[in-house]
C-alpha cells in the first residue's frame, strides 16, 4: 500500500477569469468574489482523484477537512482518513502549510496538492525536499516545473507511481512572481527553492522559459502580418504575452502585456477583460478571433496566466477562429514536442486536441500537434 497526501488550496485560481492575474492575498480574494468569481480548484482537483479510483485498494489517503480535501475524496468515491481543522470557507496559505507539516510528520510516501506558484511555495515551506510531491495545476500563476500538465495527467501519474512503474524523482525548481508588479504588466520571477517530484517527464511541465535573443525579427513579421490581415467588423480578442503585445505596438494601439484586449476595426473596444465581460461582447459580435502565443519553454496557448480565455470563450469563438502566434525560436526550443490545453472543461480540451496552425512569420506557419 501507498500513502497519499491530499491538500487543496481551494481559493488557487480564482483570479484568473476575473483578470485579477493571480490570488495571493484576502484583499484579492474578496475582489474576486465581487467580480463573481467562482472557486474552481477543488473540482479541477476532483478530475485528479477520479483518475486513482482505479488504485483505490493500493492507496491510503490521508487529506485535509472540508475544501481542502475531504470533500473532492469524498466526491470521486475515494475513503480518506482526515486530519486537522480548518475555518471552512476562510482558509489560508498558513492552513496550507500545517496541511502539508502535518501529513510530512505521517511519513507518507508521496504529497498531492492543488494550487499555483504560491501554493508551491507554501509546500515548499512546510516540507523542502524531505517528501516527495506533485502539483495539480489550479493556479493562476504557474511558472514551477512541479506541476502535471494537466489535473487529469497528474492522476495518472500517481497511479503509475502506486503500480511502482515510476520509481525514480528528481528535484525541479520552484518559481513565483510578485503578484503586485504582475498586474502592473511587470514579470519579475525568481527561483524561491525546490521540491523533489516524481521522475516522469511526459506528465509534468517543464519550468516556463523567457523570449530568446533571436526572436525579435520573427515576432516583428508575425504580428505585421496580423495586423494587415485583420478583417473589417470582427473582434479580435488579444491574449496575454510580449507576442501578442507586438501586433497591438503594429496597430499602435495601447495595450495590456499581461491581460486581455479586445479589438474590432483597429481600435481597442475593452481593456484588460474579465471572463464575463468578454462573454457579453461575443454576444454582440457576429464573428470573433482569438489571437494567443505559447508559452516558452512549457508549450501551453490556453490555461496558464490566460484564464480569462475560459472554456466557453472557446467554446463560443470556436476552434476555426483560433490564431495561435509564436516566435520559430520559441518553437525551435520546444524541441518538437506538442503544444498544451488546460481549460478545466474535458469536452473543450478534446476540441482544441489535433494538429493546429502556429504562425511564425509573414504569412509563414508550422503545424504542430496540441493535445491535453
Amino acid at each position: 500500500m501507498k500513502k497519499l497526501g491530499f491538500i487543496v488550496n481551494p481559493v488557487a485560481g480564482i483570479g484568473g477569469k476575473v483578470g485579477l492575474k493571480g490570488s495571493d492575498g484576502e484583499a484579492v480574494l474578496k475582489k474576486a468574489l465581487d467580480l463573481g468569481a467562482t472557486f474552481e480548484s477543488g473540482q479541477k482537483a476532483l478530475i485528479t482523484m477520479k483518475a486513482l479510483r482505479n488504485v483505490a485498494d493500493q492507496l491510503d489517503i490521508y487529506t485535509w477537512p472540508g475544501e481542502m480535501g475531504e470533500n473532492i475524496c469524498t466526491a470521486a468515491g475515494l475513503s480518506a482518513t482526515v486530519i486537522g481543522n480548518i475555518d471552512s470557507g476562510h482558509t489560508t496559505p498558513e492552513d496550507t502549510i500545517r496541511a502539508a507539516r502535518s501529513l510530512r510528520d505521517l511519513n507518507l510516501d508521496i504529497i498531492l496538492f492543488a494550487g499555483g506558484d504560491g501554493t508551491a511555495r507554501n509546500i515548499m515551506d512546510a516540507v523542502g525536499t524531505a517528501v516527495t510531491v506533485l502539483g495539480i495545476p489550479t493556479g493562476c500563476k504557474i511558472h514551477s516545473g512541479v506541476y502535471a500538465l494537466n489535473p487529469r495527467n497528474a492522476g495518472m501519474l500517481i497511479a503509475q507511481y502506486v503500480r511502482g512503474k515510476v520509481r525514480e524523482t528528481r528535484e525541479a525548481e520552484v518559481m513565483d512572481i510578485d503578484e503586485e508588479l504582475f498586474r502592473q504588466d511587470i514579470v519579475q520571477a525568481r527561483l524561491y527553492g525546490y521540491l523533489r517530484i516524481p521522475n516522469e517527464t511526459k506528465m509534468v511541465q517543464n519550468l516556463k522559459s523567457g523570449r530568446g535573443y533571436s526572436e525579435s525579427t520573427s515576432v516583428e513579421l508575425l504580428s505585421n502580418y496580423i495586423a494587415d490581415t485583420m478583417e473589417k467588423d470582427v473582434l479580435y480578442i488579444v491574449g496575454t504575452g510580449s507576442t501578442t503585445a507586438a501586433v497591438m505596438k503594429k496597430l499602435e494601439l495601447p495595450y495590456t502585456l499581461l491581460g486581455v484586449d479586445l479589438v474590432c476595426n483597429r481600435k481597442v473596444i475593452a481593456s484588460d477583460c474579465t471572463e464575463h465581460e468578454i462573454l457579453e461582447y461575443l454576444d454582440q459580435y457576429d464573428r470573433a478571433k482569438i489571437i494567443v502565443t505559447v508559452i516558452g519553454g512549457q508549450g501551453y496557448i490556453f490555461g496558464r496566466g490566460n484564464q480569462q480565455l475560459s472554456a466557453e470563450v472557446i467554446r463560443r469563438t470556436g476552434r476555426e477562429n483560433i490564431m495561435v502566434a509564436a516566435s520559430k525560436n520559441k518553437m525551435l526550443s520546444l524541441f518538437g514536442q506538442k503544444l498544451y490545453v488546460d481549460t478545466g472543461c474535458e469536452d473543450v480540451n478534446r476540441l482544441l486536441c489535433g494538429y493546429m496552425r502556429v504562425l511564425v512569420g509573414y504569412g509563414e506557419s508550422m503545424v504542430v500537434p496540441v493535445t491535453d
